[in-house]
């Protein structure tokens, strides 16, 4: 069953996301800038971190991160393993979530919004359930529901139904209180990892269906 979509999704979330994200722009610029010199200076070039990843409906569109790893490789050319090539600095970032701001620029692209089910990886794409596919029916986000519930702690299945959950039950107040958990979340520093990965173990396809 489609997600379908209500006055505040249709007429408010895309013009509250532009003008939060256009005033956030202005209030951290200078942020910005200091993280994009420390990158550079620590990391090199280049300060950004493009990947393609799949939006709304699927559609394929190139995010934008503070970089956080070096290009170190073994004998072979090959690169190391990111547990290797993430420095402390590039920790830092992530754990702050100072890697994700460059990510603004794709919410006034209008390839994501603030909150909505974060953008994984295109190979995950032949992997996903059709429950699971669901939650590419609204725009990524920054932050989402399944960021405030243990981000990267929680189990993959976990994951899908809390993204399919807020597909289901997008609101303004729902946005809100996502907007001030991430906050929270970030402060605290909580999820970050799982127990066995710097970030994520990688999606390898799940039998759940809900």
């Amino acid at each position: 069953m489609k997600h379908k979509k209500g006055f505040y999704v249709n007429y408010i979330k895309r013009p509250q996301d532009l003008i939060l994200t256009l005033i956030a722009l202005i209030i951290i610029s200078p942020i910005l800038l200091v993280v994009a010199i420390m990158v550079r200076f620590k990391l090199g070039s280049p300060v950004l971190f493009t990947q393609e990843r799949p939006g709304m409906n699927g559609e394929i569109f190139k995010i934008y991160k503070f970089r956080t790893m070096t290009d170190e490789k073994d004998e072979n050319g090959e690169l190391f393993p990111d547990s290797i090539r993430l420095t402390k600095f590039g920790r830092f970032l992530r754990s702050t979530s100072l890697d994700e701001l460059p990510e603004l620029w794709n919410i006034i692209r209008g390839e994501m919004a603030i909150v909505g089910p974060r953008p994984l990886l295109n190979q995950y794409l032949p992997l996903y359930s059709e429950y699971q596919k669901r939650r590419h029916e609204m725009r990524p986000g920054l932050s989402g529901h399944a960021q405030i519930n243990g981000r990267n702690a929680i189990s993959w299945d976990d994951k899908f139904k809390l993204d399919v959950d807020y597909v289901n039950n997008v609101s303004f107040i729902g946005d809100w209180k996502i907007i001030f958990l991430t906050f929270k979340m970030v402060f605290m520093r909580e999820g970050i990892s799982s127990n066995t990965s710097v970030t994520m173990e990688p999606f390898k396809g799940s039998q759940q269906e809900v």
